[in-house]
């Protein structure tokens, strides 16, 4: 009888065994077909071309031959419109130090277009309708900031949308590290700039 019991055991330890190892396989393959992951800090940025409005190409490795670049996937919803004005003024801080700043709308060309010229753009920017470009930086989050070194390497990824101007404030830490510079407050410059434009407004009433 207690020799029947141990073979029983046995046939469940092996059954057992056997299925938790086609199992880990399993996982381990899966984690196999998963692509890897190659968009991170410190390596380098992908070969990364896009044209421009007017049919122009733009070629990040060319950009980062001349200075850092900050690259900004995004589109034209309520909170990356607000957290646009931001970015612009980052732009306009750092420009004068060597940033070129790029960004790439996951929207219509002629929405951009339009929207363009009512924000007056002022940087580079470029239209990616298919989202082509998410898939190149491997990302899905909506805005998505890479901020790449002068020769390619990438510095720092921000990720998520922040109207309220704090994670434009923190890569404006990172560009003014990079660029051995004191830091902006973007979103106290910005502030500043609309009580400034109230005031205007309200002495003209």
């Amino acid at each position: 009888m207690k020799s029947l019991l141990s073979a029983m055991l046995l046939m469940l330890f092996v059954g057992s065994s056997a299925l938790l190892a086609g199992e880990k396989e399993s996982e381990e393959k899966v984690k196999t077909d998963e692509p890897e992951k190659t968009v991170v800090i410190g390596a380098p940025a992908p070969d990364f071309r896009i044209k421009d409005s007017e049919g122009n190409e733009i070629n990040l490795a060319k950009l980062t031959d001349k200075g850092p670049v900050l690259v900004r996937l995004t589109c034209g919803c309520a909170g990356c419109d607000k957290e646009l004005t931001y970015f612009q003024t980052l732009h306009e801080e750092y420009k004068s130090l060597g940033l070129t700043s790029l960004a790439i709308f996951r929207e219509p060309d002629t929405k951009v277009e339009e929207y363009v010229k009512q924000k007056k753009l002022k940087m580079l920017y470029a239209v990616d309708s298919e989202g082509a470009s998410w898939k190149t930086f491997q990302t899905k989050t909506m805005p998505t900031n890479f901020l790449i070194e002068k020769g390619g390497k990438i510095r720092s990824i921000a990720a998520g949308c922040d109207p309220t101007g704090l994670l434009a404030n923190k890569v404006s830490q990172k560009v003014a590290d990079l660029l051995e510079t004191e830091k902006v407050d973007v979103k106290a410059t910005v502030q500043q700039k609309q009580a400034s434009a109230k005031t205007e407004t309200d002495s003209k009433k």
